[in-house]
């Protein structure tokens, strides 16, 4: 009974991340508990260290993602060309994102503002930050800026796809359609810039 009431209350956790980290949440949380708690009371449960598998190679090892603050050698050209000319720092970008195993996660909790479409759109830039870092493209599915927006409580309905018209000069988009790649244009990264500096 004591295990079902934990993954309950694990599977309210992981709601509260990101769509993309839900499960990998929820599977840490668990692996955790079961890790230093057996259920029916038993001991901790034994280690895979030094097991093989069936087929002969080494069982691999759980072990937790390395955390830690992004360095020079992690970010893409493109973004360090972006930095340069729109004079982001490292240190700025330390205060926003890290870097965890090879992805980069929001430091951040508030997006700096009140106003649900400002909100929504600083969303959007810096989901297009997050993929630069890793691929160099200032870009990002629409659907996942809706889910964040949805799990920061900033989505609106009613005017979401209207705030992405009315923004229009920060995306090299014609339309916003549901299923979209947002783009950021050269607006797009000079606001991008500011948000970044208002948020550290």
């Amino acid at each position: 009974m004591e295990l079902k009431k934990q993954i309950q209350q694990f599977a309210e956790i992981a709601k509260e991340c990101p769509e993309n980290l839900q499960e990998t949440c929820f599977r840490l949380l668990l692996e955790n508990y079961l890790g230093g708690k057996k259920p029916g009371g038993g001991d901790a449960a034994p280690s895979t260290k030094g097991k093989t598998a069936e087929d002969g190679t080494h069982a691999a090892r759980e072990t937790p993602a390395k955390q830690g603050d992004i360095q020079q050698s992690d970010i893409h050209v493109k973004v360090k060309r972006f930095m340069e000319k729109n004079g982001v720092t490292l240190e700025d970008l330390n205060l926003v994102f890290y870097k965890e195993a090879d992805s980069f996660l929001p430091l951040f909790d508030s997006l700096g503002t009140t106003k649900t479409s400002e909100s929504q759109i600083r969303v959007a830039l810096l989901r297009c930050l997050r993929t630069a870092l890793a691929t160099g493209e200032f870009e990002g599915p629409l659907e996942e800026v809706r889910t964040e927006s949805q799990q920061r409580k900033c989505y609106d309905v009613n005017n979401w796809r209207n705030n992405f018209v009315n923004n229009a000069g920060l995306f090299d988009n014609d339309k916003f359609t549901k299923d979209i790649t947002l783009k950021l244009s050269e607006d797009g990264k000079k606001e991008l810039a500011a948000v970044v500096k208002a948020l550290k």
